[in-house]
């Protein structure tokens, strides 16, 4: 993994008991991050940039002319002519225009550093869900299995006329429901481990290795809201701002006059030849062209300003949903936790009933039905947890 990459899972290993499926999911961020055709797109980009600064480091064509007449020859007339011209830009020209492309290669270089994010915090989001989806298909399997032993006590309780053959059908209904969202669940993780298969640009769709039990750590970490300006996105304009600057010094260096030397050789019939060195000016006299460039070099400064601001205020708004989001699923953990608790204080209490002979199997499947949904929504409270904390380190985690 290059240097860029270190910081990127930083936040992650506050979260994370750094077990091999843990550092699985790394190796797929990094696989992800070599291999993802949207991040190999915009390296190829500055691989451009960085390619034209040595296309600049130029000097305009150099101008070679000959002429000769054809013809009945007169004396003393110049029978053909040679000459050679190379035109050279104002002094420092040149370096303005290094320094313009690099400019340009710097801002592409900021839009690997955001595609890099950006490809991690989705890998991620897509691996928590499929983290759900198999937790998810875990608890089903075991209400199934627990929804068996129920039925079977429904059996034996219609036999000694101590419960209704409805409830026996009850059970087999719920059962039958509970398999059909096992069937669905396993057409979303089929879905899911496509995408995170494409996600790193893999031909084939292969299994992932999943953690076992991701755990909420027990405090959240603090936000610091003042490093999210030093997140790429904002720092792109700083580097647009730049690329700004630079064409407004080279276009101030474009507008001053070209000069150039050369020489001209000069042939006669009968007098001697001639060697004739040569200067020539090229000067800009109707510069209009240059005192707009410069104006709207102004403009843009201006209308990058202004796009700055809109997307701090869009990247603050975004990070404070995160972690309203991140601390509701906190909450929502919390409260699916004691309701279980609750759920598990009833099951006891019915089944004690079950001894004496009182059970009321509809008010067993209730129970069951409600647990099931703590479950779940137990197992959403975490996804979601982690799937903001994706977010969170989108947004501030160190540059990679």
């Amino acid at each position: 993994m290059d240097f860029r990459s270190i910081g990127l899972f930083l936040v992650f290993s506050l979260f994370l008991s750094w077990s091999s499926q843990a550092q699985q999911l790394q190796n797929y961020i990094e696989e992800a991050i070599k291999n993802n055709p949207n991040i190999q797109a915009v390296e190829k980009q500055y691989a451009i940039s960085t390619e034209m600064i040595s296309e600049v480091n130029t000097l305009p064509n150099t101008e070679f002319s000959a002429g000769y007449m054809i013809g009945k020859e007169m004396p003393m007339m110049q029978q053909g002519e040679f000459s050679v011209m190379q035109m050279f830009p104002w002094f420092g020209t040149i370096s303005a225009r290094e320094k313009y492309a690099s400019a340009m290669a710097d801002a592409d270089f900021v839009e690997i550093e955001i595609a890099k994010r950006k490809i991690a915090m989705v890998l991620s989001q897509s691996y928590y869900r499929l983290y759900e989806i198999t937790k998810k298909q875990e608890v089903l399997d075991a209400n199934i299995q627990l929804l068996k032993v129920y039925e079977q006590m429904a059996l034996t309780s219609v036999e000694v006329g101590q419960a209704s053959a409805v409830s026996v059908l009850r059970l087999q209904m719920r059962q039958n429901d509970l398999l059909e969202r096992k069937l669905v669940l396993e057409q979303d993780y089929a879905a899911e481990l496509t995408a995170f298969n494409k996600i790193m640009n893999r031909k084939k769709v292969v299994e992932i290795a999943i953690i076992d039990s991701l755990t909420m750590p027990d405090k959240d970490f603090e936000i610091d809201f003042s490093k999210l300006y030093l997140h790429p996105e904002l720092k792109k304009f700083e580097e647009l701002n730049n690329v700004i600057s630079e064409a407004d010094a080279l276009n101030k260096k474009e507008s001053i006059p070209e000069f150039g030397v050369g020489m001209e050789y000069m042939l006669y019939n009968e007098a001697p030849n001639m060697l004739m060195p040569m200067v020539s000016v090229s000067i800009p006299i109707f510069n209009k062209k240059y005192k707009s460039v410069a104006r709207q070099n102004k403009l843009k400064h201006e209308e990058l300003d202004i796009q700055k601001q809109a997307s701090e205020n869009a990247l603050i708004a975004q990070l404070q949903t995160a972690v309203r989001s991140r601390n509701a699923a906190r909450i929502s953990l919390e409260t699916q936790d004691k309701n279980l608790e609750q759920a598990k204080n009833a099951t006891e209490i019915l089944f004690k009933n079950y001894e004496t002979g009182t059970i009321d199997f509809k008010e067993v499947l209730d129970v069951q039905e409600l647990q099931l949904n703590f479950q779940v929504n137990r197992i959403e409270a975490i996804g979601n947890y982690f799937n903001q904390v994706s977010i969170i380190n989108y947004f501030l985690a160190s540059e990679l």
